[in-house]
């Protein structure tokens, strides 16, 4: 009741649709992939497997799929939320729904369930693999119940923050950068004042249950993290409701302030005259290059842009300033130090703004219906997709050169080499063409605006996840790699039949297919040849299979431009 018609017709026609049982099923085998690789890479082809070591088995896969499965909640619930209203707004359908005699509470609430409706259910649907993991040893029924509980809380804080932000902003890409720097430098100021205060004062508990991440370690490692002597004594009560509390409170300042923010303000604003009917501000010249123009010159994005570039930019001083300075020698999960550390955040938030940057230039055209009106005019193919390319580095220049500014002060430092900060850099920028690339590539692909956000950021997403847990599952095997090689093998052959399935989604090409076959295994590679320190091996296989990759999105969308659209293609005389 509270949800409204707009949740109830989603519940309604979710389940008729055959994508829905594919992502589900899809989902649950991803586990069992990623289950399979970790037995394989913890006891290869042995036979014999005592009750403890299935048990310490069981504890480290279930910290895996706890960890893994709260990111991919959290990431998904804000990107769908978000993007939700977010299309509303393009599509200019929210002022619709805004004349109906829908209450705020309905529109709000309904629109967060709705967006949500597909990730509680995956969440629900991982039931049973935890189950299974309960029964391998070395997980209670009671850390499973909560682990799932902190991750559907966090997922309700996350969707909440992300509708708070749809209906706050005007311009997709202000929403989805708003959005995802929020969080992340929500749980920044979290872990700033849990430390600054002391993790064990009273303050410092009620601060520190805010982050789920520090709540699921919790879940999943009680007696290392807490002093307890019995694990029935496990309690998250605490986190859960001060997650759910938050949420309620971001749907509360949503509902009061929908009126206030939507329509925006600025939507039907007309130019001033003067007395004599003529505009008061002339018009401005534009360039020989009209699409380099409107990215570089206009406010295509939002009025207020720099506000979100000065947020990247006190978030990255903070990252340096906090890792730079530290003097610890140690090792994160033992495979890279604190500084690199500080590096990957910064360059993994830095390629989800290009990629959102480039993909919502185009969808944003195409929901406003100035697509349309493009394609009719005497603009090229090549220029319009260059011209977006160059508005895309223009627009999120701050994001691509700062972390480029933390390469160079490492090396001033000392801390790498010369060489290795040219490689480290110049593999760097080649993720960034490979992230706009990406972006565009999927909003030509997809109609759908909301499908097309959703697989271009999530396919750079799930490339840094696989990544992440490949390098974990490597380290796990250590010596006995080359024995487990088969086993990973599964897990790159999954990585790459899914990148296939998203580059050939509408316009199939023997190079996308070959791409989605080598970057994997090049992704694999580059991680290896890491982990054995060999950089050079590391630059030139990034270079070359996302180059190659970002080269077989780019020479279709310039020459085969309308037919990438689904129009005719029409010669010119």
């Amino acid at each position: 009741m509270l949800a409204g018609p707009i949740f109830s017709r989603e519940a309604l026609t979710v389940p008729r649709q055959l994508k829905t049982y594919l992502l589900r099923a899809g989902y649950l085998f991803a586990f069992f992939v990623l289950l399979y690789t970790a037995s394989q890479a913890t006891f290869g082809w042995q036979q014999y497997r005592s009750l403890g070591a299935t048990a310490r088995f069981g504890a480290y896969v279930f910290q895996i799929f706890a960890f893994v499965q709260l990111t991919l909640v959290i990431f998904a619930g804000l990107l769908f939320s978000a993007g939700n209203v977010a299309a509303e707004k393009d599509r200019r359908t929210i002022l619709l729904l805004l004349m109906t005699d829908l209450k705020d509470r309905e529109l709000v609430i309904g629109k967060l369930l709705a967006s949500l409706l597909n990730v509680f259910t995956l969440v629900l649907c991982s039931l049973p693999v935890f189950i299974f993991i309960r029964i391998l040893g070395g997980v209670s029924l009671s850390q499973v119940l909560w682990a799932l509980a902190i991750t559907a809380a966090s997922t309700y804080m996350a969707g909440s923050w992300g509708i708070f932000v749809a209906f706050w902003r005007e311009k997709t890409f202000q929403t989805l950068a708003v959005g995802l720097l929020g969080f992340v430098a929500f749980l920044a100021v979290v872990e700033g004042l849990t430390f600054l205060v002391g993790p064990e004062t009273t303050l410092g508990t009620w601060i520190g249950a805010l982050d789920p991440y520090r709540a699921l370690l919790t879940v999943v490692s009680p007696f290392s993290t807490t002093s307890m002597s019995r694990i029935s004594d496990l309690s998250m009560w605490q986190t859960f409701g001060e997650l759910l509390g938050l949420g309620v409170l971001l749907n509360v300042l949503t509902i009061v302030n929908l009126r206030r923010w939507n329509p925006s303000r600025t939507l039907y604003v007309a130019a001033k005259k003067d007395d004599s009917g003529e505009p008061t501000r002339k018009a401005r010249q534009v360039w020989e290059r009209p699409i380099v123009w409107r990215e570089i010159m206009t406010k295509a994005y939002g009025r207020r842009i720099f506000l979100i570039k000065l947020a990247y930019v006190l978030f990255s001083v903070l990252i340096g300033y906090s890792l730079l300075s530290a003097e610890t020698s140690a090792l994160v999960l033992g495979m890279i130090s604190w500084q690199g550390l500080g590096f990957v955040l910064l360059a993994l938030l830095s390629l989800m703004l290009v990629n959102a940057q480039a993909v919502t230039s185009i969808t944003s055209e195409r929901d406003g219906q100035t697509l349309e009106v493009l394609l009719v005019t005497e603009i090229s193919a090549r220029e319009f997709i260059y011209g977006k390319l160059l508005g895309v580095f223009y627009n999120a220049k701050e994001a691509i050169l700062l972390p480029l500014i933390y390469i160079a002060v490492m090396s001033s430092q000392g801390m790498i080499a010369p060489v290795q900060s040219f490689y480290l850099g110049f593999g760097y920028l080649m993720l960034c063409a490979f992230a706009s690339m990406l972006g565009m590539h999927s909003a030509i692909s997809f109609d759908n605006s909301r499908t097309a956000i959703a697989n271009s950021m999530g396919t750079v997403f799930f490339l840094f996840i696989g990544i992440f847990i490949c390098m974990i599952l490597i380290v796990e095997a250590r010596s006995s790699f080359a024995l487990q090689l088969p086993s990973f093998l599964i897990f790159i052959v999954g990585g790459s039949i899914g990148l296939w399935a998203s580059l050939t989604h509408k316009n199939p090409s023997p190079a996308l297919t070959l791409a989605a076959g080598v970057l994997p295994f090049g992704t694999f590679y580059a991680i290896t040849a890491f982990l054995l320190g060999e950089s050079f091996s590391v630059f030139l296989c990034v270079c070359a299979a996302y180059g190659f990759t970002a080269l077989a999105m780019l020479i279709p969308a310039i020459s085969e431009f309308d037919l990438a659209l689904g129009r005719a293609t029409i010669e010119k005389s």
